[in-house]
C-alpha cells in the first residue's frame, strides 16, 4: 500500500509540474516518515523514495542508524530543531529545513566547524504569522539571512521553507506560497555572498500541488504516502 501511495503521489507531482510548465526534475518529493515504523519506510524506498523527512532528532537518529534501512537514503530535518540537539544530526542530514533564528544558525555553525563541513540550511518563514508555528516573519527574513551570511561561514543558506495553514481548499494557500516565492526572488536579486535561493520547501499532503504551481522545489508529503498518524502510540 505505501509503495503504491508513493507512486501515486509522485505522479501527482509530475502532473502539477506539467500544469505549471515545469520540468518534474525540478521538484523533490520528500516522504515524511515521522512516527512511522521502519518497514513502512522500506516499502516507500522500494517504490523509489530516496528522500525522507523527520521532525524529531531522536527518531531521526534511530532511523539513520537502522540495520533495516538502506544507507543511500537522504535524510531531511524538517521539524523544529533545539540548539542542544544539533550535534546529534549535524553530519548526518542532507538539509536542515527549519532554521528560524540566528542563535540556531550559530549553533549549527559551531557544530559544523567541529566536523569540518559546511551545512546547507533553509530559513523557515512563518508567512501566515500563525502564533502556533515557528518561523521568522516575511519582513524579518532578509535581515536574518544577511546576518547569517556575513557572520557564519560553516552554514550556507540555500533557500526558504514554510508550513502553510491547514486548509480544506488548497487554493486558499496559494497566496502564502506566492509570497514565499516573491521573497526568494527578492533575496536572490541581492546577490548575497554564500546565499542561494535554489530551494523552496513548501507544500504538504493537502496542498503540495498548488505549492508546485507556485514554485516549490521541495514538497513534504506524509499522510498521502504513509496514511494518518496515531500520535498516541
Amino acid at each position: 500500500m505505501v509503495g503504491d501511495n508513493y507512486k501515486r503521489t509522485l505522479e501527482r507531482v509530475h502532473k502539477a509540474c506539467e500544469r505549471a510548465g515545469r520540468d518534474p526534475s525540478e521538484v523533490t518529493l520528500i516522504a515524511v516518515s515521522k512516527t512511522k515504523p521502519e518497514d513502512m519506510l522500506l516499502e516507500a524506498y522500494n517504490a523509489g523514495a530516496r528522500e525522507f523527512g523527520e521532525n524529531k532528532v531522536q527518531e531521526l537518529s534511530h532511523k539513520m542508524s537502522s540495520n533495516i534501512l538502506p544507507k543511500d537514503i537522504k535524510w531531511h530535518m524538517i521539524g523544529h530543531l533545539q540548539r542542544n540537539k544539533v550535534k546529534y544530526i549535524i553530519d548526518k542530514v542532507s538539509l536542515i529545513h527549519s532554521v528560524d533564528s540566528f542563535r540556531l544558525a550559530e549553533e549549527i555553525n559551531i557544530q559544523a566547524k567541529k566536523c569540518g563541513i559546511i551545512v546547507p540550511i533553509l530559513i523557515e518563514v512563518n508567512a501566515a504569522n500563525e502564533e502556533s508555528k515557528f518561523g521568522v516573519s516575511l519582513e524579518d527574513a532578509p535581515e536574518l539571512i544577511r546576518q547569517i551570511a556575513s557572520e557564519l561561514n560553516s552554514v550556507r543558506v540555500t533557500g526558504l521553507m514554510t508550513v502553510a495553514p491547514y486548509v480544506v481548499d488548497s487554493n486558499e494557500n496559494r497566496e502564502i506560497f506566492h509570497k514565499i516565492r516573491d521573497l526568494s526572488v527578492d533575496i536572490d536579486k541581492e546577490k548575497i555572498d554564500n546565499v542561494s535561493m535554489e530551494n523552496l520547501s513548501m507544500g504538504m499532503s493537502n496542498d503540495f500541488e498548488v505549492a508546485i504551481e507556485e514554485g516549490a522545489t521541495i514538497v513534504r508529503v506524509g499522510t498521502d504516502i504513509f496514511g494518518e498518524r496515531n500520535y498516541n502510540l
